[in-house]
């Protein structure tokens, strides 16, 4: 089995914030990330593809649709967004690292035909990133 993986980079802004708890609450959990104005990332998206190279090509997938596929159904959607408020795919979900990780994955997926998604890796800051493989 052969990877590759595809770097793409987008800005959003977001607010760690669980309508169900007091002020309080969130305040302790999420800290500053759950300031009411909002607070933004600059993120960088590592999609890993998996499968075997077309013997004409010697291309797991041409890395210019996985681009496109990227393009069209994450960033567009995600690049100087408020994930809160603009993003139909994230509506109701609280906007971590770990649950946009998974929800970047639900976008894709369907849209990669020749090989498989094997990983997405999203890097809310240099120090910090979550993992996907798509397990539920």
């Amino acid at each position: 089995m052969l990877y590759i993986t595809r770097k793409e980079h987008f800005n959003a802004a977001h607010r760690l914030h669980n309508p169900d708890w007091t002020h309080e609450q969130n305040e302790a959990v999420f800290g500053k990330c759950n300031n009411a104005n909002w607070h933004g990332h600059n993120y960088n998206l590592y999609v890993t593809i998996k499968g075997q190279p077309n013997p004409d090509t010697g291309f797991i997938m041409n890395v210019k649709e996985l681009s496109d596929i990227i393009n069209e159904h994450v960033l567009e959607k995600l690049d100087h967004k408020n994930l809160n408020v603009d993003v139909a795919f994230m509506k109701g979900i609280l906007p971590s690292t770990e649950n946009l990780a998974k929800a970047i994955w639900q976008q894709l997926e369907p849209h990669i035909k020749e090989c498989q998604l094997h990983a997405i890796k999203l890097y809310e800051t240099e120090a910090i990133y979550a993992e996907y493989f798509g397990e539920n």
